[in-house]
């Protein structure tokens, strides 16, 4: 982070401090302290910051931002509201950097596309990007609070519940560019129906320069006739007619070669990230990089550096079998994704676990079941589901005509029961929402394998 004082945070935030020192750092988790920050106290429903200003001052706070007056004997800055504070404070930080921003959101893929945009930047710029899964409203600000003095561009990544914050978030972190990967059905529990999920994304030009690109997937269906003026619109498509577009297309389970054209310039991408969708994905970071002047061919090279973060569509093979690991999250978007990667590859029988997908509300239980004519669609020989959602799914993919169906409530009957009909050149799909906990099926799997 660029060295900052008190009193200039505390003009930037609508604060005061009596005192000025300097700051190296912004910290929120006195648990992971940066030595000679600064601790924001923020309030929550279920904490208070202030009870741990104690805690952030022995592990070598510096300085802290607060509602009252603390007990510690340090230097402090005063504010109103400490959250909104610090959101003020990343959004002073951002514009002093003077970095690129690009700013990515969406139903699914957001990680992935932050990863590819990373890399692509990464070509030519010293990029920083969102560390794991920080896109909300104390996220962004972390993110733009460790940009340092050496990167020229950061790749920001936004989350979103609910309508209005991705209007917060990019009102933040002012970015020079955005992308949306795709509208599904996630959230729609929240939002009520996928033309609101369509508003929610679209917040993310509410802090978009006027004429700066807004970066879409215009394969899907949402997006693909989108008409936004006042922007400079770029469409990314496996189709010809975009802006930016793939052909010459070759997938295996490892991974996809294709040809692309981005805005005119031509190259040639080794992927090693299965499925079409992350083709899209790869279109969406190319374009970004593109309209800031990275060439073409620097960018495909980058992208062969890929490797999965977390769960996420990661590949293992053991024992001869191949498990794509899946279990960061899921809707119908990004298991019938998961499901055509499963589809492609070469082995001998196809085994997909499938888990609950949480935030559906009412199209819950037919979105379930539309993933179990999806599994007979994708030659799927034997279907596991774990979870009560999903025995729609079970049901369902029976009367399609998979021949194999088992429906668990446990981890480890699960994996003990798969384990007991595994071969070798068998692929095995592990997919479920983060709430599902599906992991714990691989780790009993790769224990029962003597991985």
């Amino acid at each position: 982070m660029i060295k900052l004082g008190t009193k200039e945070i505390a003009k930037a935030v609508g604060g005061k401090a009596e005192k000025d020192i300097t700051i190296d750092g912004v910290f929120t988790d006195s648990r992971k302290p940066v030595k000679g920050g600064l601790f924001v106290a923020i309030e929550g429903e279920n904490f208070d910051g202030h009870d741990f200003i104690g805690a952030a001052v022995k592990e070598g706070a510096a300085a802290v931002l607060c509602r009252k007056a603390p007990d510690a004997d340090v230097p402090y800055i005063l504010v109103d509201d400490t959250k909104a504070a610090y959101q003020k404070l990343a959004a002073y930080y951002r514009q002093k950097t003077g970095v690129k921003v690009v700013g990515i959101t969406g139903s699914v893929g957001k990680t992935t596309t932050k990863d590819f945009t990373y890399l692509c930047f990464s070509a030519k710029y010293n990029t920083f990007k969102t560390q794991g899964n920080l896109n909300n409203d104390i996220g962004v600000p972390a993110t733009l609070l460790s940009i340092d003095a050496c990167h020229q561009a950061a790749v920001v990544e936004m989350g979103m519940n609910h309508a209005g914050e991705i209007s917060l978030l990019s009102k933040i972190a002012a970015s020079d560019a955005a992308i949306i990967t795709n509208v599904g059905v996630t959230h729609i529990e929240n939002l009520g129906s996928r033309e609101n999920i369509l508003k929610a994304k679209l917040e993310i030009l509410d802090g978009l320069k006027e004429g700066s690109p807004l970066i879409i997937n215009a394969d899907n269906d949402m997006l693909s006739g989108l008409d936004i003026k006042g922007f400079r619109l770029i469409r990314c498509s496996m189709e010809k007619k975009a802006d930016v577009y793939a052909n010459n297309i070759i997938e295996t389970a490892e991974g996809s070669y294709f040809q692309v054209n981005v805005l005119g310039e031509k190259g040639s991408v080794k992927l090693p990230a299965a499925g079409r969708h992350n083709i899209i994905n790869a279109l969406l970071a190319l374009a970004a990089g593109k309209v800031f002047d990275i060439p073409v061919e620097d960018m495909c090279k980058a992208l062969q550096l890929y490797e999965p973060s977390g769960m996420r569509q990661r590949v293992k093979v053991v024992k001869g079998i191949t498990f794509i690991e899946d279990c960061y999250n899921a809707s119908p978007d990004s298991v019938n994704a998961s499901l055509s990667v499963l589809k492609n590859m070469t082995v001998k029988r196809r085994i997909a676990v499938l888990g609950d997908m949480l935030e559906l509300g009412d199209i819950a239980v037919s979105a379930h079941e539309s993933i179990g004519k999806s599994a007979k669609d994708n030659n799927v020989d034997i279907l596991f589901t774990y979870g009560e959602l999903s025995k729609n799914t079970a049901r369902t993919a029976i009367d399609s005509g998979v021949s194999e169906v088992y429906t668990f409530d446990s981890h480890d009957a699960l994996a003990e029961k798969l384990y007991s009909i595994l071969r070798s050149n068998d692929g095995v799909l592990v997919k479920g929402s983060r709430g599902m906990k599906l992991e714990n099926v691989l780790n009993k799997l790769y224990d029962l394998l003597g991985e």
